[in-house]
């Protein structure tokens, strides 16, 4: 069993995994700080200084020791934007490295294709030599 996990374990796929949710969570507070220190203020100028985290519609108000009941739509907005940012930056990260891919694919085609002229060349010329003999 501990020989099955050691090779669990280093595997590359695990490996890449455990890499990808550090990065992945290093991203995760560079967005989130990004939608509260810089995006949601502009919104909240752009609205007369509304602060969407603490938008709530009060269902039942307090009463004595018993805390009012409220709908807390303010941070939902709160999380739909975080989540909206992370998605397309996350699209135009994968985005950006598909291209890269692209181009580097059409690149090495570009490439064999020189090569196989190349040897087409050289055939035909070797070719010419062997009809001149």
């Amino acid at each position: 069993m501990l020989k099955e996990f050691k090779e669990f374990a280093v595997k590359g796929n695990v490996i890449d995994l455990a890499v990808g949710v550090v990065i992945g969570g290093a991203f995760g507070k560079i967005v989130t700080s990004m939608v509260n220190d810089i995006i949601m203020p502009i919104v909240g100028a752009l609205t007369g200084g509304v602060n969407f985290t603490y938008l709530k519609f009060v269902i039942r108000g307090a009463s004595g020791d018993i805390p009012a009941v409220t709908l807390n739509y303010g941070n939902f907005i709160q999380n739909v934007v975080d989540f909206l940012i992370v998605s397309f930056s996350i699209f135009m990260f994968i985005n950006l490295i598909n291209k890269i891919k692209r181009e580097k694919r059409a690149e090495e085609k570009k490439e064999e294709e020189v090569k196989e002229r190349e040897e087409v060349t050289l055939l035909q010329e070797i070719r010419d030599l062997l009809k001149n003999k």
